[in-house]
């Protein structure tokens, strides 16, 4: 059975101790931190450091910054990648599994105006499996794993689907890489989304929660019994970590998840 965490954003609390109070109180296994860029996640080690010493389970970041590994531009890729090792080393001191990422995020879409990008499908696939390669190397060697999100084709046109993430998974060729699967994005870009998941069974390592329309897991269509039934049939072990917008109060609705994920399956 898959653990529960949630998003420090969601949690009321002003440290990390308080909020890991409520999570544990509602039935979370963990808390997903956020890493924003500008080397202010790794400024946070201290903050980190008493946390775990005070009991907090902290198994994954996500990152939060302005640009990612896919940037059209060199200086910022180059950045990017510079923040993710130190958010890779960050957590892996704190003993955590891994961080997620994108190709990008609202760099450019292809369902939108312009269209085309300034960049073809080729030189998109070069930079990606350089930066992924870069990528997994450094959480090889820290001891930790690099997830790569899909995300939907209006904030992203490189990597939409879990197939094309595991293509270029399979081509970095290395452990440390894996695919962050995120059941909103899947909703709007996989047909099949539990026959996507068992496809992509190899490459999942991780696995964040929200309904179809971005609110709290129960406050939208997603057929959860088999989203996660097909996470159950390939032996998923990880963290159901949630992401998303609230619905309602704000603190019931964090507290109305671990119960509704756990009567669909989880």
């Amino acid at each position: 059975m898959p653990k529960t965490a949630c998003q420090e954003q969601l949690l009321p609390g002003d440290t990390l101790q308080e909020k890991w109070e409520f999570a544990q109180d509602s039935g979370y296994d963990a808390i997903e931190l956020r890493g924003r860029g500008e080397g202010r996640f790794a400024a946070r080690l201290p903050e980190l450091r008493r946390a775990r010493a005070d009991g907090v389970v902290m198994p994954t970041v996500c990152v939060d910054m302005l640009h990612f590994l896919g940037a059209f531009d060199p200086g910022l890729r180059r950045d990017a990648l510079v923040q993710m090792k130190s958010q890779l080393s960050v957590i892996a001191e704190i003993g955590g599994t891994g961080a997620q990422t994108p190709a990008s995020y609202g760099m450019f879409s292809r369902r939108l105006p312009p269209f085309d990008p300034p960049r073809g499908p080729e030189e998109d696939r070069a930079v990606l499996l350089e930066g992924l390669t870069v990528l997994g190397e450094h959480a090889r060697a820290e001891g930790v794993t690099l997830f790569l999100e899909p995300l939907n084709r209006y904030e992203d046109h490189m990597v939409n689907r879990l197939d094309q993430a595991a293509d270029l998974i399979r081509e970095v060729g290395l452990d440390s890489v894996r695919i962050g699967i995120d059941s909103y994005h899947m909703n709007i870009e996989e047909a099949d989304p539990a026959a996507a998941i068992v496809a992509a069974a190899p490459y999942i390592g991780h696995a964040q929660v929200s309904d179809s329309n971005r609110l709290q897991p129960g406050a939208g269509h997603l057929d959860w019994p088999a989203w996660l039934g097909a996470l159950d049939a390939i032996g998923y072990d990880g963290h159901l970590a949630v992401e998303c917008r609230l619905s309602g109060d704000p603190a019931a609705a964090v507290r109305s998840i671990p119960a509704h994920l756990a009567r669909n399956g989880a």
